[in-house]
């Protein structure tokens, strides 16, 4: 699907990481292990800041 990738900010540490934004489990940051999305049943909830769409 297109445009189901984004890269996102940690808020936390300020790693930047491309990440599934329709994600059936909670997403981590690499570094510091913080969470950046909670799954909602569809387009999950986004912690961090949304750099851009990549697709």
């Amino acid at each position: 699907m297109v445009n189901d990738f984004i890269k996102v900010k940690c808020p936390d540490c300020g790693n930047e990481q491309i990440v599934f934004r329709k994600a059936a489990t909670n997403v981590a940051c690499n570094v510091c292990g913080s969470k950046l999305i909670t799954p909602k049943g569809g387009v999950g909830e986004i912690r961090g800041e949304v750099l851009e769409v990549v697709g």
